[in-house]
């Protein structure tokens, strides 16, 4: 209790917001003001008072705040928590892309560095992606960095072409279609709800696939009192939260992001005690990164 008052009270000293997203532990979401996915979270404190924003994830998310709140002060209770996707494909690579495609748009997951994010005509979110790359006049999209949210969104738009990096979430990657089948068959009936950052293969067979706010919607506007939830565990917190009534199970073994879980209580009282883990970027590379972000809300109108 003691580290929850300390918390309390440096918020008020410090003017500031705690926002968690569903990935982090239990604890750090009970004690967060608001909880959400990064985007929903950045584009939130944009209208929020205080001067402090306390970001409990991973790296890009931090930087995702920077970029859309400059003039507030972020703060990354553990630094060293970052996103292995978020890294996987390079400017250089990226510029070979647009040189082999030149009509084609880059389509950045928001899951991303800032620095890709400049390198970017649009950025989308796991929710918004379909509707975005559906708006884009473009008959080729060369979708960065995620290769298994590309495949599924060119799944569902046959009229374009999809040239794809070979990156991936290591969680999301590494569930198979077995996993899925083994859990089927413990939990028989209970729809199966998956991320679309899992392979093709483990999407054929779920119920429903959408991102991790649409996967608790779904759970929270179905009558099934029981699910199998097919993304990183940190969800359950929110999804138990909302549902009292209803079970939900995790594939074995269960999907855990490790650097998510770096945020501790004891971190977030240190950086707003210290001030250590501000998210600095130059306003150069702020301003390239912003652009691909502007342009996904205009589009997600």
């Amino acid at each position: 209790m003691e580290i929850r008052e300390t918390i309390q009270r440096l918020k008020k000293e410090q003017d500031a917001v705690i926002l968690a997203h569903y990935y982090v532990r239990d604890e750090v979401q009970e004690m967060a003001d608001y909880i959400g996915d990064s985007f929903y979270l950045s584009k939130l404190a944009v209208d929020l008072p205080q001067k402090t924003l306390v970001v409990c994830g991973v790296s890009f998310m931090g930087e995702s705040a920077k970029i859309l709140n400059p003039g507030k002060r972020v703060l990354l209770p553990d630094p060293k928590a970052d996103c292995a996707m978020a890294h996987m494909i390079t400017p250089e690579k990226v510029a070979a892309l647009r040189q082999a495609h030149p009509k084609a748009a880059v389509v950045c997951y928001i899951n991303s560095t800032a620095e890709l994010k400049t390198c970017s005509d649009v950025c989308v979110t796991s929710a918004n992606a379909l509707k975005i790359v559906r708006a884009l006049p473009n008959e080729e999209i060369i979708f960065i960095p995620d290769e298994n949210l590309g495949r599924y969104i060119a799944s569902q738009l046959p009229e374009k072409t999809f040239i794809f990096n070979d990156g991936h979430c290591p969680i999301h990657a590494r569930i198979t279609a077995a996993d899925i089948d083994a859990a089927k068959a413990a939990h028989p009936g209970a729809p199966v709800l998956a991320h679309p950052e899992c392979v093709p293969a483990v999407l054929e067979k779920a119920d429903y696939v959408g991102s991790t706010s649409g996967i608790l919607n779904y759970a929270t506007a179905h009558s099934e009192t029981a699910y199998i939830i097919v993304t990183e565990c940190g969800i359950g917190y929110k999804l138990r939260q909302q549902n009292p009534g209803k079970e939900f199970f995790f594939i074995t073994p269960t999907p855990t992001c490790e650097d998510m879980k770096f945020i501790t209580l004891e971190k977030i009282a240190h950086a707003l005690e210290t001030g250590e883990g501000e998210v600095t970027l130059e306003d150069a590379q702020r301003s390239r990164a912003n652009a691909p972000l502007e342009q996904m809300l205009a589009l997600a109108k």
